[in-house]
C-alpha cells in the first residue's frame, strides 16, 4: 500500500489526500514566469496611476486628473523622471556621437519656439554640470565649453511688423539672460547679412531672389537653406566649431516623407543623421530622438517660456506633409518614430560623422560610429558633390560629361545643370535669360567660382578614372 503521508516542515505529517486548493503543489507548476510578473505589476503601477519608474510618485496624467495623451510618456513617468527620462536621450545624443567636447564653442540656433528651447534648456544644463566639475577639481585640466545663441531676423521677407519683433527679441534676450552662469552672448541676425552688402542693397536683392521663384514650397526650401547659410556665418565669424539645432523626431518625421515627395531619396540619408559635417561649422541634432509632445509637456512642467515670432505653418507640399503626419500621430502615436526609425536604416554619408580631432574621446566615439554604421573614412571617398541651392549630396550620374566654362568661370547654366533634381524643378526659373540673373542674385556661399571649383574636381577625377585603381586592387 503507497505511503500517502507526506512531511510538512515542522515536521508533522498529513494525509496527501487532504491537499488545500491553495496548495504550493497545484500552483507551482503554473506559477507565470518572471517576466510575466513584472509585466502584471507594472500594468498594476500604471491602472493606479503610479510611476513606472520610480514607482513612487503619481503620474503626470493622474496627478493633472487627464488621460494619457498622444500616447505618451505623461501616463507612465511622474514629474522628474519624465524629465530625467527626456534628458537621458539629449544626453545619449551628445555623448554617443562626440557632439560636444571640452574645447567646442556650441551655437545654439534659438527661434523661440519648443524644440529651441529645450535644446538651449539642455545644452545650459550640461555646461553648468561641467562648469561645477571644473571648479571641483583640482588640476582643473578639461575646459567647459562655451555656449551661444543665434536669432536670424527674417523681418525682411516676413510680415510680422518690428514692433512685434522687438518686443520678441527682448523676451528672448530674457530667456538667455535668466540662465544661470557661465554668462551666454545671444546674436540677432537678419537673412540678408548672407550677402556682403549694405543693409538696404541686400535686403533689396534678398526679396528680388525670394520673388523669382514662383513655386510657394522651392521658397519655403531656399529660404530654410539661408537661414543655415546665416548660422553658418555667424559661427564662422564668431569663432564657435559647432551650430547645434532643435530638429526633433516630429520634424524628421516631416522631413522624410518631404524628401521623398520631392525626389530627394538619395540625399535624405544626410539630412536625418546625429551630426552633419558637410558645412564648414558641423551641424548636430541632440533632439533628434525627442518627439514634440514630450518637448511641449516638459515647457508647461518646467515653466519653460517660449516665443512664437515668425509663423511657423508651411505651405505647398511642405503643408500637406505636416498635415498627414499629424492625422497618423493621432492614429497612432508610434508613427512619427516608426518613420524616422524606417529613415534611419538608410547608410550615412562618410560627413555624417563627427571630423576627428586630438580630442581623444571623441575619437573613440567618431570610430565606434563609423563601425556600427559602416561608414568609410573620407579618405577613401572620392569627393562629395553638392547641390549649389540646397547643398544636398548628387549621385555621380547627375552630371553630364561636358561642362562649358568661360575663363575659368562657370556658366549659369552648368551651375543650373549641377543642381539636384528638386531645385531644378521647384527653385530655378525655366528660361534662359530668367536662370541667369537668378544665378547672379545668389549670395557669395553659392557663388559660381565656389562650385566652378567643384565641377572641376569632378570633370578632373572623369577624365582619369581610367587611370585610377579601384578599391580592391593593390597596383602589383
Amino acid at each position: 500500500m503507497p505511503n500517502t503521508r507526506l512531511q510538512n516542515r515542522s515536521g508533522c505529517y498529513k494525509d496527501s489526500s487532504i491537499v488545500p486548493e491553495d496548495s504550493p503543489l497545484v500552483t507551482k507548476k503554473n506559477e507565470a514566469p518572471n517576466d510575466v510578473v513584472d509585466d502584471r505589476r507594472s500594468t498594476q503601477h500604471l491602472d493606479n496611476g503610479i510611476c513606472f519608474k520610480c514607482k513612487v510618485n503619481r503620474t503626470i496624467a493622474a496627478a493633472n486628473g487627464v488621460g494619457d495623451f498622444n500616447g505618451g510618456d505623461n501616463g507612465r513617468f511622474c514629474a522628474d523622471c519624465f524629465r530625467s527620462n527626456l534628458f537621458g536621450k539629449f544626453r545619449l545624443s551628445v555623448t554617443a556621437n562626440a557632439m560636444i567636447s571640452p574645447s567646442d564653442n556650441v551655437l545654439v540656433a534659438f527661434s523661440g519656439g519648443t524644440c529651441s528651447r529645450v535644446a538651449l534648456q539642455f545644452t545650459h544644463e550640461m555646461q553648468s554640470k561641467a562648469q561645477k566639475n571644473y571648479e571641483a577639481s583640482r588640476d582643473r585640466a578639461l575646459p567647459v565649453f562655451g555656449v551661444g545663441v543665434a536669432f536670424i531676423d527674417e523681418k525682411a521677407i516676413s510680415a510680422v511688423s518690428s514692433d512685434d519683433l522687438d518686443r520678441a527679441i527682448e523676451e528672448m534676450k530674457l530667456i538667455v539672460s535668466d540662465l544661470a552662469p557661465p554668462v551666454k552672448q545671444f546674436h540677432v541676425v537678419p537673412t540678408e547679412a548672407i550677402y556682403s552688402l549694405k543693409a538696404g542693397d541686400a535686403k533689396d536683392r534678398l526679396n528680388e531672389l525670394i520673388n523669382a521663384v514662383s513655386d510657394v514650397t522651392g521658397k519655403e526650401d531656399l529660404l530654410e537653406h539661408f537661414r543655415m547659410l546665416a548660422l553658418q556665418k555667424i559661427a564662422l565669424e564668431n569663432g564657435y566649431t559647432k551650430v547645434l539645432l532643435g530638429t526633433c523626431t516630429s520634424r524628421i518625421a516631416c522631413h522624410v516623407l518631404e524628401a521623398t515627395v520631392k525626389g530627394r531619396g538619395y540625399s535624405l540619408a544626410a539630412d536625418i543623421q546625429y551630426v552633419d559635417a558637410r558645412w564648414k561649422i558641423p551641424v548636430v541634432l541632440p533632439l533628434r530622438d525627442c518627439p514634440i509632445h514630450e518637448l511641449n509637456m516638459l515647457c508647461r512642467l518646467d515653466s519653460l517660456m517660449t516665443v512664437e515670432v515668425f509663423n511657423g505653418t508651411h505651405a505647398g507640399i511642405n503643408g500637406l506633409i505636416s498635415s498627414f503626419v499629424k492625422l497618423l500621430q493621432e492614429e497612432n502615436p508610434s508613427r512619427e518614430s516608426t518613420i524616422m526609425r524606417t529613415a534611419g536604416k538608410l547608410t550615412p554619408f562618410h560627413f555624417n560623422k563627427m571630423p576627428e580631432d586630438n580630442d581623444y574621446n571623441g575619437q573613440v566615439a567618431s570610430r565606434r560610429r563609423q563601425k556600427k554604421y559602416n561608414l568609410k573614412t573620407k579618405d577613401a571617398l572620392p569627393p562629395e558633390s553638392f547641390c549649389p541651392i540646397c547643398n544636398s549630396p548628387l549621385k555621380i550620374s547627375t552630371f553630364g560629361t561636358s561642362i562649358n566654362s568661360d575663363n575659368g568661370k562657370t556658366s549659369s547654366n552648368a551651375i543650373g545643370a549641377a543642381c539636384c533634381a528638386s531645385c531644378q524643378f521647384q527653385i530655378l526659373p525655366k528660361d534662359p535669360s530668367s536662370l541667369q540673373h537668378f544665378i547672379s542674385l545668389l549670395p557669395p556661399p553659392v557663388s559660381q567660382a565656389e562650385y566652378g571649383d567643384r565641377l572641376s574636381q569632378r570633370q578632373l577625377r572623369e577624365q582619369i578614372e581610367d587611370c585610377l585603381l579601384s578599391d580592391n586592387e593593390d597596383g602589383t
